[in-house]
């Protein structure tokens, strides 16, 4: 630890330029991946709001468990089936992958077709099994 504090402290401005570049490019990787919610926020919504909760994963792992009445649609086939999405443009909608990764690329073409609270799960469904809320099998 004290070596730590020594590279620190005799080369603060290469610390200091990657910090700032780290923290540069978090906060622009979670621009382009849209808002995010936890599994509390994402139940909040469901059971409240009646979010809709888009699954994009692949068809064997969304075999593998999801979450009560979402809707599959694998995020390569999205673009095929926007007009089953339509109907819920003005509704709360969480996009769901399995681990919060490409679930964000899927929020951003939502928001940009008009979908009005599109977020996504922080996560994914790894995090929400492991938080043991229900899935279907």
């Amino acid at each position: 630890m004290e070596q730590v504090l020594e590279f620190i402290d005799n080369n603060f401005m290469i610390v200091a330029a990657w910090a700032l570049t780290l923290a540069m490019l978090l906060w622009t990787e979670q621009r382009k991946a849209g808002k995010s919610v936890g599994t509390h926020e994402a139940t909040r919504l469901i059971n409240k709001e009646n979010a809709v909760v888009l699954d994009i994963r692949p068809k064997k792992e969304f075999s593998t468990g999801y979450i009560t009445n979402a809707i599959h649609i694998p995020a390569s086939d999205l673009d095929n089936h926007l007009t089953e999405l339509e109907k819920y443009k003005a509704k709360p909608i969480i996009v769901v992958c399995n681990i919060g990764q490409t679930a964000g690329a899927t929020s951003k073409k939502l928001k940009e077709l008009g979908f009005e609270n599109v977020v996504r799960l922080s996560g994914g469904m790894t995090e929400w099994k492991a938080q043991s809320l229900p899935v279907i099998k």
